[in-house]
């Protein structure tokens, strides 16, 4: 089977771009893969059926929904709410009525108002402040029952398609967790006034620093966890979202030289930082559904995280992962997160043997690769195929006698074992 690869690709600064690049070498082992350059809409002549990776950013992404509505495929939808996407396809294209009518479809004719207070400059963007209420996931869902399916990385982003109408095959496979490189961790110089000028713990939070990713909460929290930990450090590392004030309350808090900033860094400076830090914070509030990276790549280090009980985050096993629920109790939940764990070296250490077993296992490239095909291949047919060889089977053992008295005999148990084995069991 041949399969057609529409994706954003490295250098795109893309989350999915990394993504694709690292799954395409053990797809390739199992498929034949094409990838379609960015900008080609038609499916490449030859190819059984389209892949299609979908998020939110409509740089990225606005070319592969054009190329999917020509061609309808498999679609992995990345997050389950795509307001952002469909602005940009909509009203960046000046075509206020597609995002009306996307709006309308959602939400009714209150939600079409709602649209046409954006566009009149009358309310601020929504997918600026509320995209979560209208996810506009609705097209992109079409066109995946009329391809042959979706795949999804979390519960929470099915149930939410589901939620949505969308009534095609769901494909639930886990994302890729990236293998952690050889190297040296970063070095961390002690925050001054540290007893004996002793580090520790260090507290990593790595990604686009925004309100949403609890980055307030975090900080009020960290300046918690100082009172009783004078040698801890907190790393903050990633681009600040545009209007986000993150010097200011730093500074409001008195931190001082016990947080470490750093901005956009390097791939191999990225992963020192992460393999420096003893303690991952991977929180989000509200969640698009999407799966973090940052998260996935603290797995493959081994080390414990800290995250929102909400979305993908929740899923997380309890083995791997002390979540704090989002409430009026937040910040000082997260505090006395941080503070069991910078007291207990030992749960420490069994939560980033976990981690890592985790990243070995159920989020290996190879396991992840296997899925994928087999999504793809009963997207392509598979289910015609499966049929026509149990109905061989069938008519092959009542030529021989086989299944054709009242009871089950040996030889009938026999066949539907080595069908199960094959993956063909009913």
């Amino acid at each position: 089977m041949k399969v057609a690869s529409f994706s954003p690709m490295p250098p795109e600064r893309s989350g999915i771009a990394d993504y694709t690049a690292l799954l395409l070498p053990a797809l390739r082992e199992r498929l034949e893969i094409e990838v379609v350059k960015r900008g080609k809409q038609k499916l490449p002549r030859g190819c059984d059926i389209g892949l299609f990776q979908i998020g939110n950013d409509p740089d990225a992404h606005a070319w592969i929904v054009q190329a999917l509505r020509r061609s309808p495929g498999v679609v992995v939808l990345h997050e389950i709410v795509l307001h952002h996407l469909v602005a940009g396809l909509t009203l960046a294209r000046r075509d206020s009525k597609g995002y009306l009518d996307a709006m309308e479809r959602e939400g009714g004719l209150a939600a079409r108002l709602l649209a046409f207070g954006v566009i009149e400059s009358k309310i601020p963007p929504l997918w600026e402040t509320r995209p979560e209420d209208f996810p506009l996931a609705g097209e992109i869902l079409d066109l995946a029952a009329a391809g042959g399916g979706l795949i999804v990385h979390s519960r929470y982003v099915e149930q939410g398609a589901r939620a949505a109408g969308y009534a095609g095959p769901v494909f639930r496979v886990p994302h890729p967790a990236w293998p952690a490189p050889a190297l040296e961790p970063a070095r961390i110089d002690p925050p001054t006034g540290a007893p004996g000028g002793v580090l520790g713990p260090v507290i990593g939070c790595f990604g686009h620093l925004n309100a949403a990713k609890r980055v307030p909460q975090l900080l009020e929290a960290f300046a918690q966890l100082r009172r009783t930990h004078p040698g801890a450090k907190l790393l903050l590392v990633g681009a600040k979202a545009p209007r986000f004030e993150l010097d200011q309350r730093i500074e409001k808090l008195g931190l001082g030289d016990s947080l470490q900033r750093e901005e956009y860094v390097p791939e191999e400076r990225l992963w020192s930082l992460m393999a420096a830090a003893d303690i991952h914070v991977c929180l989000r509030a509200p969640t698009m559904g999407e799966t973090s990276g940052s998260a996935l790549r603290a797995l493959s280090l081994g080390k414990p995280l800290v995250v929102s009980e909400l979305g993908w985050f929740a899923e997380l096993p309890a083995a791997v992962a002390l979540k704090v629920p989002v409430d009026e109790h937040e910040t000082r939940t997260l505090a006395g997160a941080l503070a069991l764990l910078a007291d207990d070296p030992a749960a420490r250490r069994a939560m980033g043997e976990a981690a890592l077993h985790l990243a070995q296992t159920e989020h290996s490239v190879a396991h992840v690769a296997d899925l994928y095909a087999a999504a793809l291949v009963q997207a392509a047919g598979g289910g015609a195929v499966a049929d026509a060889v149990l109905g061989e089977v069938a008519r092959a053992a009542a030529d021989v006698g086989i299944g054709g008295g009242a009871t089950v005999d040996a030889a009938t148990v026999e066949i539907a074992e080595r069908l199960r084995e094959v993956g063909l069991g009913r």
